[in-house]
């Protein structure tokens, strides 16, 4: 009686088991599990079977008419379209288009860069905002302080697609948590995120668009619009971070770092610059979620939110081998700029002070200059005598400055010393996001023409960089003169060369060089009356 007790439990468990099963299946709760391909049994130590971990039912997804959402912070106002959360526009409220009084804000996602679907996901290469249904049940966000995240849901080709977005008020950072289910088993899938843009550099010669990347903590840019336009770039392996930016604007994908990605961009016959960061084998289990991470960065090039970006999101601020003097040498300008309220008051205060700085080096440049200007005679008898003997004029000329305390160098190595200083700030103020729009001198004065309105563009009535050049032909004119004519008529070809080249140079940059000039030049008067 017992034995028929546990055979019929035994069978009702089965049925009950199998039953359920064919249910769940029917409704659509589990997938079909594959039948195994038969195998021949080799004799083998029996093994324990790793856990399984249980599906998760997919529910029915019902889709959702697209709409416009809004999200609001103290930063920016972005719109995006429920149809797979792509980005319409962003607009930064504390920047806006040019200096007119009239002007727009800056819209990091122009109507052109709208069409190419900004902050999209793409599934195996496929668009998910087009390819895909959509429903979003969340509201528009107006965010003061702390956090908010909108949710969009989709479905692709089997694969239910969740996107969380979390904005912060404080930052132009947002965090992403893509959760993806698929209701059959499916390969492995590549998974992309899109970027989209027009120029934001404002077609300035100094300012230059690019595709940008940081493999492995290395930063790579690409600014060649021919090749980009033809072939396009593409790099793999890790990437802390990639997309598009000038000096002053950033919109970038940083993906979860150590994994095997994909960057790859290109411009547009439209001229609108594209980019995406795919994720590849990114593993699909039947009625499991896939979760993965993402961040994205939409804004301008600030310094000290970067700093706090992951991904080491800072290095897309470049300021080349110097950037160990470029930094205090900015923190030095914006810390002026806070008391004097003028960028270019500030950018003065700083010429000032390098050079008090560099002031006994170029007191001893002009001394050595100045010595060498009297040896000239000696040194023009010795050429004469020794014309046929180069070894003989060079053994008397060591001597003749050895014996005179002259070391012929003097006046260009404070020269050489100085010269990565010059690099270091002419990098920082071109990579200065503060500087972009600020003024110095509004209007010409006595006018209402608008003069140094924006010290990150050339001087557009060209005053500052032709008395750069005239300050530069009379700092010639007081140096010693060189007793070889062929090198006068060299230096007094400088001045031009510096004027052609400064020409369409930000304002801001000709000012610092101009204010050296003008310091120079009373350095000079004032050595050349005291060695009198």
């Amino acid at each position: 009686m017992d034995n028929r007790r546990l055979i019929l439990s035994v069978v009702i468990c089965i049925a009950l088991l199998f039953g359920w099963q064919a249910f769940s299946e029917h409704m659509g709760w589990l997938p079909e599990q594959p039948q195994p391909a038969p195998t021949e049994q080799a004799a083998q130590p029996a093994q324990t079977p790793a856990p399984v971990a249980p599906a998760v039912p997919v529910a029915k997804f019902v889709p959702s008419e697209g709409r416009e959402v809004r999200v609001d912070t103290p930063l920016y106002e972005a719109v995006f379209h429920s149809g797979g959360g792509v980005l319409q526009s962003f607009k930064l409220k504390n920047y806006n288009a040019s200096i007119t009084p009239d002007s727009p804000l800056f819209n990091m996602v122009s109507p052109a860069a709208a069409t190419v679907a900004p902050m999209g996901l793409l599934i195996n290469g496929q668009p998910s905002w087009n390819m895909g249904q959509w429903s979003f049940d969340g509201s528009d966000v107006k965010l003061e302080n702390g956090d908010a995240t909108l949710t969009f849901v989709g479905e692709m080709n089997g694969i239910r697609i969740t996107r969380a977005i979390t904005f912060h008020a404080d930052t132009y950072l947002m965090d992403e948590k893509v959760t993806l289910v698929s209701a059959d088993a499916a390969p492995a899938a590549r998974v992309s995120y899109s970027l989209g843009a027009t120029d934001f550099s404002g077609k300035s010669n100094y300012d230059t668009m690019s595709m940008a990347w940081s493999l492995k903590g290395s930063l790579d840019r690409d600014t060649d619009v021919e090749d980009l336009t033809k072939e396009g770039v593409m790099s793999s392996g890790d990437i802390y971070w990639a997309g598009l930016m000038s000096n002053y604007f950033l919109s970038a994908v940083l993906p979860e770092m150590g994994q095997n990605t994909v960057f790859k961009g290109r411009i547009t016959d439209g001229g609108v610059w594209r980019a995406a960061v795919e994720l590849q084998d990114v593993s699909l289990n039947a009625g499991q979620p896939s979760e993965l991470h993402t961040a994205w960065w939409i804004g301008p090039k600030s310094r000290d939110l970067l700093d706090a970006a992951p991904n080491k999101l800072k290095s897309s601020i470049d300021m080349g081998i110097f950037t160990f003097l470029a930094v205090p040498l900015l923190k030095l300008l914006t810390f002026f700029d806070g008391f004097l309220g003028n960028w270019g008051l500030a950018i003065i205060l700083l010429t000032i002070l390098i050079k008090i700085v560099f002031w006994p080096l170029s007191r001893k440049s002009f001394k050595s200059m100045e010595q060498m200007k009297k040896l000239q005679p000696m040194m023009k008898q010795l050429q004469e005598k020794y014309k046929n003997d180069k070894e003989a004029l060079s053994r008397e000329m060591m001597q003749l400055y050895k014996t005179y305390g002259v070391n012929p160098m003097g006046g260009c190595l404070p020269i050489l010393i100085q010269l990565p200083v010059f690099v270091a700030l002419y990098q920082a103020l071109l990579n200065c996001i503060e500087l972009r729009h600020a003024s110095f001198i509004t209007y010409l004065p006595g006018t209402d023409i608008l003069w140094l309105a924006d010290l990150s563009v050339k001087d557009p009535l060209y005053i500052t960089p032709l008395v750069m050049g005239a300050t530069m032909f009379l700092q010639q004119w007081l140096s010693p003169a060189m007793g070889d004519p062929q090198q006068r008529k060299i230096m007094m070809i400088m001045p031009v060369v510096f004027t052609v080249m400064f020409i369409n140079f930000p304002a801001g940059l000709v000012l610092y060089w101009l204010c050296n000039n003008i310091l120079s030049i009373i350095q000079q008067s004032w050595t050349l009356h005291k060695t009198k």
